[in-house]
């Protein structure tokens, strides 16, 4: 058991205060902070920090897969760490995405590769072979954009703005069932020539500033939010696309999964990520990075949801808070060390075999294993190889640690 450094990604729309803050470092941050990364992904692994320097989780893998990871994650998933836990710190939205299915990864790398497209290149949609199914648990309040609203409430929300050249836009919704409708209309948008862009956003954004000068509240999140993206990217048509999809609020402690397929925007907040070990993205827009429409409508899913369904299962179990999903590649549990938990050791056994990454969110908890214990501060991180848990913990006040380990 050691503790593990996790990779620092730097992207404009990230923070200069929350991740700098999270991990105790100064206060402004040089650049925009979005991404920690705690995995053994390629392109940015982790580090663990040993008796004799730091090394690579990647090069900790190869040379030890059996103690590292374990006979049952080596028989399902191979030589590889399945799965990777991020920070993440959105100042301002991230751009219009989805990630691929498993199948889909595999083909559009094997594409890319025979096209000689590089893998550090920035027109390069598919830099791995594998699904990037998500779980994000908010640590702040946190804001998001997922999955396609309902047809018939998406058309309400389309009326309620009262722009005429909506009017057509509308009656394609109506006119046939709610995955089609929504696919022909997403279409419709994310294709449309630039001049019928310049026209179509400038008056759903006038209709938005009269829906809230008018006082209503049935979609004023939606049409906030509408408004917001439009300031920040006139003339991008995924100002358009946002509004069709489900606007979420999360508290801390509360959760969306992102399925392959699944259309979204992270707006602003703070939030842990465990997802499978990937860093495929297909863009729509809301970005200056590399948008490539015709991929992602290849990938995505119209099937409409509820807020309720982006959602997943919480159940609690002992100290723990369990989050449901339908992944392979990892499960996550939130672990609360409080009340009587303090002061005494408890037991973390886990029933999932594999390693396992350990964050500390809040407090402060020392981590016993077979090969040895170390203390979490907020901010710090453990890899747990397979080969050393059981764990138990120690904390002496109140204390959150999100544990990440391979799916059952």
């Amino acid at each position: 058991m050691e503790l593990l450094r996790g990779a620092l990604r730097t992207y404009a729309w990230g923070s200069r205060t929350a991740l700098a803050e999270f991990t105790g470092r100064s206060v402004p941050a040089a650049h925009p902070e979005a991404e920690l990364w705690f995995g053994a992904h390629p392109g940015d692994p982790a580090w663990l920090e040993t008796d004799t320097g730091e090394i690579s989780l990647m090069d900790v893998l190869v040379a030890d897969p059996e103690g590292q990871l374990g006979p049952g994650a080596r028989a399902r998933f191979g030589d590889v760490l399945p799965f990777m836990v991020k920070v993440l710190a959105a100042d301002e939205p991230l751009s219009l995405q989805a990630h691929p299915s498993a199948a889909q990864a595999a083909e559009g790398y094997l594409r890319e590769e025979r096209l000689g497209i590089p893998l550090s290149s920035p027109v390069r949609n598919y830099r791995d072979t594998s699904h990037k199914p998500e779980l994000l648990v908010a640590l702040q309040p946190f804001e998001a954009l997922a999955g396609f609203r309902q047809a018939s409430r998406t058309v309400e929300l389309l009326r309620a703005l009262a722009v005429s050249d909506l009017d057509p836009f509308i009656d394609l919704l109506n006119d046939q069932s709610d995955a089609d409708g929504l696919r022909a209309l997403f279409t419709t948008w994310i294709t449309a020539p630039q001049p019928d862009i310049d026209v179509l956003v400038p008056a759903v954004l006038d209709g938005a500033i009269q829906y809230i000068s008018s006082g209503a509240t049935e979609f004023a999140g939606e049409v906030k939010t509408v408004l917001e993206l439009g300031e920040r990217y006139p003339g991008d048509a995924g100002v358009l696309a946002a509004l069709l999809l489900n606007r979420i609020t999360l508290a801390p402690g509360e959760a969306i999964f992102v399925s392959a397929g699944s259309l979204h925007t992270y707006l602003r907040g703070f939030a842990v990520e465990v997802m499978a070990n990937s860093d495929n993205v297909l863009r729509g827009g809301l970005t200056p990075k590399h948008v490539d429409v015709p991929e992602l409508l290849r990938v995505l899913d119209f099937t409409p949801t509820t807020e309720a369904e982006v959602r997943p299962h919480i159940r609690r179990e002992g100290f723990g808070l369990i989050y449901e999903t339908p992944a392979d590649e990892f499960a996550v549990a939130l672990l609360e060390l409080d009340g009587d938990y303090l002061g005494h050791e408890v037991d973390a056994s886990c029933s999932h075999e594999g390693p396992q990454i350990l964050l500390c969110t809040e407090g402060c908890t020392t981590v016993h294993g077979k090969s040895g214990s170390l203390t979490l501060h907020r901010g710090m991180a453990a890899w747990v190889a397979a080969d050393d848990a059981p764990i138990r913990l120690v904390a002496r006040e109140p204390t959150k640690l999100f544990r990440a380990t391979v799916g059952l």
